[in-house]
């Protein structure tokens, strides 16, 4: 088919390497626009800009699809399809309308389900048992078009949103080329008003660490959140991330360490910290943290 990718994070690299891989033709890939990155805040590419490159693969990245011309150069490709994940801009009803088989987007739950920005960290915070990726159809609604194609499947119970993110990127390759394969004979699933929910932006004030909840949502928090914006606490003082966790026995103080591997106690129950960060400092395993800042039982109280 004659396809237009419209990606633009890691997320979406995986799935445009399957579509060339599948032997579709790529009209043109639409991406953000180069975003100002590191200490000297030079102009970077997106990950998607720089595979495409790599692959010798036309790159677009107006800064939105409202204008005219715009809309004219996206029509000008007489696409059969356009296959759209997390892109980042909105796609005009006179874009959805133009390719032949309109636009499919791959949406990293189950919908209706998580439907938004962030659904990867809004399931594992939340304690969702599974997950998935859907193949829709896309209308002017957010993520509310009828499912084509669905793939569940369950979430570890140590998983962090950067190793499940992984995951569901190359099942999300996988469902894709699969629908595009046998596009005609698919039938589009209407998505019931039941059980939506809607994944909401991460924002930052989320990440600090209350001890004083259970332990179970102390460790979905900071699975969820890592790597990014990564969940936080304070030690002697320092913000320290933490990335990595997994439920364990125990009580105590919130917040105290309770043995020699970073046991903490939580409100009910404690969680072992398995991988943190200091500013300005890798990320690092829990022993090699402590050879660096020593808590010793009993007297390490963690302040979030």
């Amino acid at each position: 088919m004659r396809v237009v990718f419209m990606g633009t994070p890691e997320f979406s690299v995986p799935v445009l390497e399957a579509l060339v891989d599948a032997g579709h033709e790529i009209a043109a890939v639409y991406c953000q626009p180069p975003r100002p990155a590191g200490r000297g805040k030079k102009e970077s590419p997106t990950p998607v800009h720089r595979r495409a490159s790599e692959l010798g693969l036309p790159v677009r990245h107006p800064v939105s699809l409202k204008e005219p011309e715009a809309q004219r150069e996206f029509a000008a490709l007489q696409a059969d399809v356009a296959v759209v994940v997390a892109y980042g801009l909105i796609l005009p009803q006179a874009v959805l309308d133009m390719p032949t088989y309109g636009c499919l987007n791959i949406h990293a739950s189950l919908l209706p389900r998580w439907r938004g920005a962030a659904p990867i960290h809004r399931a594992i915070m939340a304690g969702d048992a599974e997950t998935g990726i859907c193949i829709m159809q896309m209308e002017a609604g957010l993520d509310t078009g009828p499912v084509l194609l669905r793939q569940a499947t369950a979430i570890g119970a140590e998983e962090t949103t950067g190793q499940l993110h992984d995951r569901l990127s190359r099942m999300g390759a996988e469902l894709i080329t699969d629908a595009l394969a046998r596009l005609d004979d698919l039938v589009p699933d209407g998505q019931p008003e039941a059980g939506v929910t809607y994944a909401a932006k991460i924002d930052k004030s989320e990440a600090a660490v209350d001890w004083t909840r259970p332990a179970t949502e102390v460790d979905r928090l900071i699975r969820g959140l890592s790597p990014f914006p990564g969940a936080w606490t304070e030690i002697g003082g320092q913000r320290i991330k933490l990335l990595a966790s997994r439920l364990v026995a125990g009580e105590g103080q919130p917040g105290m360490v309770l043995d020699d591997v970073l046991t903490v106690a939580c409100g009910t129950g404690a969680v072992q910290l398995l991988r943190l960060q200091r500013a300005g400092r890798g990320a690092q395993d829990a022993a090699e943290f402590l050879r660096g800042m020593p808590l010793p039982q009993g007297t390490g109280l963690l302040k979030g």
